[in-house]
């Protein structure tokens, strides 16, 4: 905080690049808080309970730009937001965003999505630009279940990068686990054509085949034999598909929902399963219809 202060600088994450001057730094709560007409929550999953927490009463409306679920409650962030403060409207941001990319203003298109239409037309206007490039969507859950299970099939495309299995194999898990984001987002309420758009597969493209995606090259240091434990310690940034994995299978357990390729990399990443037995898992499986109707939750 001090040196994003003093220098215009954070020097933990893009540290080359300059933050604005009309940015204020604090980390008084009551200070960044005082006057707010609107308040964005961009912290990693693991954490956004405990943000909250140590915020006062909020009423005006909150973004949650966090892709994950909550640990051991396995909760989407809106419903962690409204639980907390039940009266502010939310709203969540999600899409093809690489952080580094956005703040060099490069074109990029992202989804901000609310149930409440005139708030989405809002904040489309207020947090828009030329390069950022936002749409609209009704859909939190589809647009928030995308956002998460995205890292979790970046991790796979990983894995299967790291062991040099080609294109093809990228391609195959990229488009199977699109299958696998929507059968579960359709399970918890959201909309097939949701997982279609930019927060679907436009994210899940750019994190399962980006070359600064922090999934996806976990998933390759996991498959050239270094320790989870290493690999994430090796970075600050955080990997949110390790903790999502966890939530997922756990509602597409609660929900009677397969999903194989999160299956295999949760095994790997918990039960010590290789990455190359967990490849050859899922080409054991056994072949089924491609066509099968959206609301099938074992195709």
């Amino acid at each position: 905080m001090e040196a994003v202060g003093a220098r215009r600088r954070n020097p933990w994450y893009l540290a080359d690049i300059d933050v604005p001057s009309t940015v204020e730094v604090t980390a008084d709560a009551a200070v960044a808080l005082a006057s707010a007409t609107l308040v964005i929550v961009a912290v990693p999953s693991e954490f956004f309970a405990a943000t909250l927490a140590r915020l006062g009463p909020v009423t005006v409306p909150v973004v949650s730009a966090t892709k994950g679920f909550e640990p051991g409650r396995h909760r989407r962030m809106s419903e962690v937001v409204a639980e907390r403060w039940p009266g502010a409207a939310v709203a969540v941001l999600s899409g093809p965003t690489f952080a580094r990319e956005v703040a060099l203003a490069q074109p990029t298109a992202a989804v901000i999505a609310s149930r409440d239409d005139a708030l989405a037309a809002e904040l489309q206007a207020r947090l828009g630009s030329r390069e950022f490039r936002l749409y609209t969507n009704h859909d939190v859950v589809g647009v928030e279940v995308g956002g998460a299970l995205k890292n979790v099939i970046a991790l796979a495309t990983g894995l299967a990068d790291g062991l040099g299995l080609g294109e093809n194999a990228r391609a195959a898990l990229v488009t199977r686990g699109l299958a696998e984001i929507t059968r579960l987002a359709v399970a918890l309420g959201g909309e097939p054509a949701t997982l279609a758009g930019l927060a679907g597969l436009g994210d899940l493209v750019l994190t399962a085949t980006g070359t600064l995606s922090r999934n996806r090259a976990l998933g390759m240091a996991l498959a050239r034999g270094e320790s989870r434990a290493d690999a994430q310690h090796a970075t600050r940034m955080v990997a949110e598909g390790v903790p999502t994995v966890a939530s997922a299978l756990a509602l597409a357990q609660r929900h009677g929902v397969a999903l194989p390729i999160a299956a295999e990399v949760g095994a790997v990443l918990f039960d010590g399963k290789s990455p190359a037995d967990a490849l050859a898992s899922l080409l054991g499986r056994a072949a089924t219809r491609e066509d099968a109707r959206v609301g099938e939750r074992n195709a």
